[in-house]
């Protein structure tokens, strides 16, 4: 069981605004200020959705150039950004993301309901962005919503697509993939090839419990905003770093050693940043 832990902070996400929940950052600047803060409290790498002026999720490449710029002057937290930016944005404009040349970015391998949505991942598009990624040197974070969606991460891999480690992310919560359940994260985990790196991404109210849960079973870990808008049952989140600080506590309680950037590096095998 390994001790190390990466912590990711997902500050913003396509779904909640600041109706939900006033701290929540949607602008450039204040998500890079979300990343600096949570870097501070012991995040190694920051997921990143993208908003424009009216909140709404966009792919609009100046918004990412912007943000992904800010975030690297501020710190040298790991970019993970997200190509799957919003039920309603074409697949083929949330590819052209990876052009930015992120450390990492979300690879979503299969189409789903999503609440009262559709995620399109058509097949053929999938295989395109992998393969891009690829060519970039961009680490796919492989999100699985649902048991099968393993499967077609080993095809890409045997096809060549993907490089090892392979990292997932064992999303549990939304409405159309797994309940978020310790039953649904165990069985997801055994499903999982040998060497590979994963965490748990809890939505909604298990999700501090079930993440300490898949830290103790020897996962990574995320928070933030985009997972859940609370720090505790009634109490409204005031910032991401709170929600990473209070994780990173349980972490330490586990006896785990919270990863650095260069350690969550060697981790995902990413290599060295060197813009």
């Amino acid at each position: 069981m390994k001790s190390r832990l990466v912590i990711t902070a997902a500050p913003t996400g396509p779904i909640a605004s600041t109706k939900d929940n006033p701290a929540l950052p949607t602008q450039p600047e204040e998500i890079a200020e979300a990343a600096t803060r949570a870097y501070e409290a012991g995040a190694a790498v920051v997921h990143v959705h993208l908003r424009d002026e009216n909140e709404r999720p966009t792919a609009d490449l100046r918004i990412a150039e912007r943000t992904i710029g800010l975030i690297r002057e501020q710190s040298p937290i790991l970019i993970q950004l997200s190509t799957g930016v919003g039920l309603d944005t074409p697949f083929e404009d949330r590819e052209k993301l990876v052009e930015l040349k992120p450390r990492m970015a979300t690879l979503n391998p299969c189409s789903m309901s999503f609440g009262a949505g559709e995620f399109r991942n058509p097949p053929a598009g999938v295989r395109r962005l992998a393969a891009r990624m690829q060519e970039l040197g961009v680490k796919a974070e492989l999100e699985i919503y649902d048991m099968g969606h393993i499967a077609v991460c080993l095809s890409l891999f045997e096809e060549g697509l993907l490089a090892e480690p392979l990292q997932f992310s064992i999303v549990m919560g939304v409405k159309g993939g797994m309940a978020a359940t310790v039953d649904n994260l165990l069985f997801a985990v055994r499903q999982l090839p040998e060497g590979a790196v994963w965490q748990a991404i809890v939505i909604g109210r298990p999700h501090f419990e079930l993440t300490a849960v898949a830290m103790a079973l020897g996962g990574n870990a995320r928070t933030g905003m985009e997972d859940t808008l609370y720090l505790r049952r009634g109490e409204l989140a005031p910032n991401n770093e709170s929600l990473v600080a209070r994780l990173a506590g349980a972490a330490r309680t586990l006896e785990k050693t919270i990863a650095t950037v260069q350690e969550a590096e060697l981790e995902f095998a990413i290599g060295t940043d060197s813009r």
